[in-house]
């Protein structure tokens, strides 16, 4: 695995272009004391560390860059429905009960999301509406099956059905025969929700430390946090850095594989010309392995992430990287300049489920959200807090969920995963 650089700032991107203001946090130096050490100031280690707050612990989240550096200020911002994997895939492998908590639990983090949102004022252009675009015809029963089973046994009726012309008229592109629009999702700006959560988190009675990379964990009673200048006692340790999280803990770093993700965003295209291309405001994502997905801005950019790369380092050029997919989808977009392109790291587990587990009495972790991070790291703050508190049946329920490694050890591990994705590359095109 390549080296992780991080960095004192947040990356070049138009996420961080527009970010609201945000305070700088010291680094961590000397000794400090605490019931709870988050480790990562993502989406996760946030989340937790406000849950913990707000039940009267005393939390230190330890980043080792900026809040908000990593996936968690980068990503395309979408908010989706249920879990990263269809119930009606799910169903046959954990049983309808275990299935039906599992989602239910999944629907209670876009409530979490909504919830912060309006309790702390975050301004982070939250808008409605997530549609699933089918890119070949053999995806639309699955689509039509997924809602239908939703609907009827789940209690969901979110889901709606596009046809040919439907998505012809929603989205203007001729890539698509059909899809499902999701008006329980949405989108919004992911870093600015990530800060906004900060500020909460702060205002609660988190401390936070920026630029300290955590070097190990001695997992004793209590536990000591390492960073280069300092650390943190703490009876518990929550690790949270995902994709970033290097090999802090080797048990666990064999069950993700970090993949970059590349986003782009063009110059203001003006209000008229955004709806002619994305009628409703909402975002949209492609039924391919190696996925599109897309949005429009507050101030009317296209944000469009596309393709995949199995190294922390970028591409030599990610504006015409991520440019050639874009032109695929809105060849009508030839002419829009493109002012900002950024890359990100996200982890992938074997079968695309987040991956919960315990580290010993003093541990808890939380990884792998493959492409729904945005969402069910909320979930897994809250289940995180739960389970510090001594309630640990929810977090145990996904804890439970059975996780491959990934084959082939450090040196093959990341070959193998790219043989293996660019086969379903090749079937996106089929």
């Amino acid at each position: 695995m390549n080296a992780i650089r991080f960095s004192s700032d947040h990356p070049d991107s138009y996420y961080a272009a527009s970010a609201n203001p945000h305070p700088r946090h010291p680094q961590l130096k000397g000794e400090v004391q605490a019931d709870v050490c988050v480790v990562g100031g993502g989406f996760t280690g946030v989340s937790a560390a406000l849950h913990l707050a707000e039940r009267g612990y005393k939390v230190v989240l330890v980043e080792a860059a900026r809040i908000g550096w990593g996936a968690s200020g980068r990503n395309g911002g979408q908010l989706g429905t249920g879990l990263r994997k269809e119930v009606i895939e799910l169903e046959p492998r954990l049983g309808t009960e275990r299935t039906r908590a599992l989602w239910d639990m999944a629907a209670e983090a876009m409530d979490i999301i909504k919830c912060r949102i309006d309790r702390h004022a975050i301004q982070c252009d939250y808008k409605r509406g997530n549609l699933l675009a089918a890119t070949r015809r053999r995806h639309l029963p699955e689509l039509a099956a997924e809602a239908e089973r939703v609907a009827t046994h789940y209690g969901y009726d979110g889901y709606r059905l596009l046809d040919k012309t439907q998505i012809r008229e929603a989205v203007a592109s001729d890539q698509y025969c059909g899809g499902r629009m999701d008006a329980g999702g949405g989108h919004l700006h992911p870093l600015n929700f990530v800060l906004g959560m900060a500020r909460a988190a702060l205002a609660a009675g988190v401390v936070m430390y920026e630029n300290s990379v955590v070097k190990r964990v001695d997992w004793a009673s209590p536990s000591v946090v390492e960073t280069a200048l300092g650390q943190v006692r703490s009876r518990y340790v929550l690790l949270c850095g995902n994709a970033y999280l290097g090999n802090v803990e080797p048990r666990i770093s064999n069950k993700v594989m970090p993949i970059a993700n590349h986003v782009l965003a063009t110059e203001p295209l003006g209000e008229q010309r955004a709806r002619e291309l994305i009628r409703d405001d909402c975002c949209v994502c492609a039924t391919k392995f190696v996925v599109d997905y897309y949005r429009f801005s507050a101030d009317h950019r296209m944000l469009f992430g596309g393709g995949e790369t199995y190294s922390f380092d970028e591409p030599p050029n990610i504006k015409e990287f991520v440019r050639k997919y874009m032109l695929k989808v809105f060849p009508q977009l030839q002419d829009a300049r493109i002012d900002y392109a950024w890359s990100g790291q996200l982890a992938v587990t074997m079968d695309r489920l987040p991956h919960f587990g315990r580290l010993g009495n003093t541990g808890f972790f939380v990884q792998g959200f493959s492409g729904s991070g945005v969402v069910l790291t909320q979930l897994a703050g809250r289940l995180m807090a739960e389970a510090v508190a001594g309630s640990a049946e929810r977090f145990d329920l996904f804890a439970e969920l059975p996780h491959r490694s990934f084959p082939g050890g450090a040196l093959m591990r990341k070959p193998l995963l790219v043989a293996g994705m660019l086969y379903y590359a090749l079937k996106d095109r089929l």
